[in-house]
């Protein structure tokens, strides 16, 4: 279960590692760095793991723009992040602007906005502090912190019934 540090890792021909990694890519959607820092691992070198790299992007199992496609619906379904914080992680693992706007092009406007209202009323019911004023702010604390823009998040609250901040 834990790794041995005195172990030094097993090294691999760049056809065995081809065939590992194309295991791992089938098995879910990976990025470029994520498998760059396997090969690496597997005691490639930066001209062999750069050659399987290529292989599998022409072969489609290795493919950047899907993979933001597939990060994009999960996480705004499934986790229900807001648009900020997609972004933000997809950079974070290195994806390029285009990769990140073809993967943004996943999100539905009416069930983003859904998501958005059903976090809302799930924090709201959760939340313990009886100040209204308060209350909103902590909500939409919570709301800014999934990644959700400050404009929807007023809007939301707003419907939900949320004592509005003092406007200044």
């Amino acid at each position: 279960m834990f790794k041995n540090p005195d172990k030094t890792p097993k090294q691999y021909t760049p056809g065995e590692a081809l065939q590992k990694i194309a295991a791992f890519c089938a098995y879910q959607e990976r990025t470029q760095k994520e498998v760059e820092q396997k090969l690496r691992s597997y005691g490639l070198d930066e001209d062999e793991a750069g050659e399987i790299i290529i292989r599998l992007s022409r072969e489609k199992l290795l493919d950047e723009e899907r993979f933001a496609q597939a990060f994009v619906r999960g996480h705004y379904r499934h986790k229900k992040w807001g648009r900020r914080r997609i972004i933000q992680e997809l950079k974070r693992k290195g994806i390029s602007e285009y990769c990140i706007k073809s993967g943004m092009k996943e999100i539905d406007g009416e069930e983003y906005y859904q998501n958005l209202v059903e976090v809302a009323e799930k924090k709201d019911r959760q939340e313990k502090e009886k100040n209204p004023r308060v209350r909103r702010m902590k909500i939409a604390q919570y709301l800014t912190g999934k990644g959700y823009e400050q404009d929807l998040i007023k809007i939301a609250l707003d419907e939900l019934g949320k004592v509005p901040e003092d406007d200044e």
